[in-house]
Protein backbone atom coordinates (compact mmCIF):
# COMPACT_ATOMS: atom_id res chain seq x y z
CA UNK A 1 0.00 0.00 0.00
CA UNK A 2 1.38 3.38 -1.00
CA UNK A 3 0.97 6.30 1.39
CA UNK A 4 -0.87 9.26 -0.20
CA UNK A 5 0.93 12.55 -0.71
CA UNK A 6 -0.26 15.56 1.32
CA UNK A 7 -2.07 16.92 -1.76
CA UNK A 8 -3.80 13.57 -2.32
CA UNK A 9 -4.74 13.38 1.35
CA UNK A 10 -6.29 16.86 1.56
CA UNK A 11 -7.99 16.59 -1.84
CA UNK A 12 -9.64 13.35 -0.66
CA UNK A 13 -10.85 15.15 2.47
CA UNK A 14 -12.23 17.96 0.26
CA UNK A 15 -14.12 15.31 -1.76
CA UNK A 16 -15.70 14.00 1.44
CA UNK A 17 -16.62 17.55 2.47
CA UNK A 18 -18.20 18.09 -0.97
CA UNK A 19 -20.59 15.21 -0.33
CA UNK A 20 -22.35 17.42 2.27
CA UNK A 21 -23.25 19.91 -0.48
CA UNK A 22 -26.92 20.69 -0.98
CA UNK A 23 -26.55 21.80 -4.60
CA UNK A 24 -28.43 19.89 -7.30
CA UNK A 25 -25.89 20.78 -9.99
CA UNK A 26 -22.36 20.54 -8.59
CA UNK A 27 -20.91 19.61 -5.23
CA UNK A 28 -17.85 21.54 -4.06
CA UNK A 29 -15.69 20.98 -1.01
CA UNK A 30 -12.94 23.20 0.36
CA UNK A 31 -10.32 22.50 3.02
CA UNK A 32 -8.05 25.21 4.43
CA UNK A 33 -4.73 23.86 5.73
CA UNK A 34 -1.84 25.60 7.45
CA UNK A 35 1.28 23.92 8.83
CA UNK A 36 -0.27 20.53 8.08
CA UNK A 37 -3.28 21.37 10.28
CA UNK A 38 -6.84 21.65 8.98
CA UNK A 39 -8.10 25.14 9.85
CA UNK A 40 -11.57 24.91 8.30
CA UNK A 41 -13.77 23.13 5.79
CA UNK A 42 -16.72 24.26 3.71
CA UNK A 43 -19.14 23.02 1.09
CA UNK A 44 -21.59 24.80 -1.18
CA UNK A 45 -25.12 25.20 0.14
CA UNK A 46 -27.79 27.71 1.04
CA UNK A 47 -27.16 30.09 3.95
CA UNK A 48 -28.03 28.83 7.43
CA UNK A 49 -31.73 28.79 8.26
CA UNK A 50 -32.72 29.12 4.60
CA UNK A 51 -34.02 26.44 2.26
CA UNK A 52 -31.55 24.32 0.31
CA UNK A 53 -32.01 23.40 -3.34
CA UNK A 54 -32.21 19.72 -2.44
CA UNK A 55 -35.14 20.62 -0.15
CA UNK A 56 -37.07 22.64 -2.75
CA UNK A 57 -36.24 20.07 -5.43
CA UNK A 58 -35.11 22.37 -8.20
CA UNK A 59 -32.33 24.68 -9.26
CA UNK A 60 -33.31 27.92 -10.98
CA UNK A 61 -30.03 27.99 -12.90
CA UNK A 62 -30.64 24.45 -14.24
CA UNK A 63 -34.25 25.29 -15.14
CA UNK A 64 -33.09 28.37 -17.04
CA UNK A 65 -30.23 26.41 -18.68
CA UNK A 66 -27.64 28.86 -17.37
CA UNK A 67 -24.10 27.59 -18.06
CA UNK A 68 -21.75 26.95 -15.13
CA UNK A 69 -19.87 30.07 -14.12
CA UNK A 70 -22.64 32.52 -15.05
CA UNK A 71 -25.39 34.37 -13.17
CA UNK A 72 -24.32 33.32 -9.67
CA UNK A 73 -26.69 35.92 -8.21
CA UNK A 74 -29.56 33.53 -9.04
CA UNK A 75 -27.98 30.70 -7.04
CA UNK A 76 -29.21 29.96 -3.51
CA UNK A 77 -25.82 28.62 -2.43
CA UNK A 78 -22.81 30.10 -0.68
CA UNK A 79 -19.67 28.72 -2.34
CA UNK A 80 -17.50 26.14 -0.56
CA UNK A 81 -14.49 28.47 -0.45
CA UNK A 82 -16.52 31.22 1.19
CA UNK A 83 -18.05 28.86 3.73
CA UNK A 84 -14.60 27.56 4.70
CA UNK A 85 -13.29 31.12 5.05
CA UNK A 86 -16.31 32.30 7.04
CA UNK A 87 -15.59 29.65 9.67
CA UNK A 88 -11.94 30.54 10.22
CA UNK A 89 -9.89 33.37 11.62
CA UNK A 90 -7.84 35.48 9.20
CA UNK A 91 -4.86 35.06 11.54
CA UNK A 92 -5.15 31.29 11.13
CA UNK A 93 -5.58 31.51 7.35
CA UNK A 94 -2.67 33.87 6.61
CA UNK A 95 -0.21 31.82 4.58
CA UNK A 96 -2.52 28.78 4.39
CA UNK A 97 -3.39 26.52 1.47
CA UNK A 98 -6.95 25.99 0.22
CA UNK A 99 -7.77 22.63 -1.38
CA UNK A 100 -10.82 22.74 -3.66
CA UNK A 101 -12.74 19.93 -5.35
CA UNK A 102 -15.86 19.93 -7.54
CA UNK A 103 -18.07 16.96 -8.40
CA UNK A 104 -20.78 16.91 -11.08
CA UNK A 105 -23.99 15.73 -9.38
CA UNK A 106 -25.41 14.10 -12.52
CA UNK A 107 -22.38 11.95 -13.30
CA UNK A 108 -20.39 11.82 -10.07
CA UNK A 109 -17.35 12.83 -12.13
CA UNK A 110 -14.88 15.52 -11.04
CA UNK A 111 -15.39 19.03 -12.36
CA UNK A 112 -12.54 19.53 -14.81
CA UNK A 113 -10.47 22.70 -14.85
CA UNK A 114 -12.15 23.99 -11.68
CA UNK A 115 -11.17 27.46 -10.47
CA UNK A 116 -12.78 29.72 -7.88
CA UNK A 117 -15.16 32.34 -9.29
CA UNK A 118 -14.08 35.99 -9.34
CA UNK A 119 -15.83 36.80 -6.05
CA UNK A 120 -14.31 33.75 -4.32
CA UNK A 121 -10.87 34.74 -5.64
CA UNK A 122 -11.29 38.14 -3.98
CA UNK A 123 -12.40 36.56 -0.70
CA UNK A 124 -9.44 34.15 -0.81
CA UNK A 125 -7.07 37.08 -1.37
CA UNK A 126 -8.55 39.00 1.56
CA UNK A 127 -8.37 35.93 3.80
CA UNK A 128 -4.59 35.84 3.36
CA UNK A 129 -4.55 32.39 1.79
CA UNK A 130 -1.31 31.86 -0.15
CA UNK A 131 -2.08 28.97 -2.47
CA UNK A 132 -5.03 27.09 -3.95
CA UNK A 133 -4.59 23.42 -4.81
CA UNK A 134 -6.90 21.83 -7.37
CA UNK A 135 -7.05 18.32 -8.80
CA UNK A 136 -5.64 18.09 -12.30
CA UNK A 137 -6.12 15.17 -14.61
CA UNK A 138 -5.60 12.31 -14.25
CA UNK A 139 -3.88 12.18 -10.86
CA UNK A 140 -1.96 15.41 -10.73
CA UNK A 141 -2.55 18.73 -9.03
CA UNK A 142 -2.62 22.35 -10.07
CA UNK A 143 -0.99 24.74 -7.60
CA UNK A 144 -2.18 28.34 -7.94
CA UNK A 145 -0.24 31.14 -6.26
CA UNK A 146 -2.82 33.62 -4.94
CA UNK A 147 -0.35 36.48 -5.50
CA UNK A 148 -0.87 35.87 -9.23
CA UNK A 149 -4.53 36.84 -8.80
CA UNK A 150 -3.59 40.13 -7.15
CA UNK A 151 -1.33 40.90 -10.10
CA UNK A 152 -4.18 40.05 -12.51
CA UNK A 153 -6.53 42.36 -10.55
CA UNK A 154 -4.03 45.23 -10.77
CA UNK A 155 -3.55 44.74 -14.50
CA UNK A 156 -7.32 44.56 -15.07
CA UNK A 157 -7.80 47.79 -13.10
CA UNK A 158 -5.45 49.61 -15.48
CA UNK A 159 -7.36 48.63 -18.61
Amino acid sequence: MQRPTKSEYYIEIAKSVAMRSTCLRRRFGAVIVKNDQIISTGYNGAPRQTTNCIDVGYCIRVEQKIPPGQNYELCRAVHAEMNAIIHASRLDMAGADLYLVGIEVGTGQPVMEVLPCLLCKRVIINAGISRVILPDQPKGFKYVDVDDWTIEERIAART
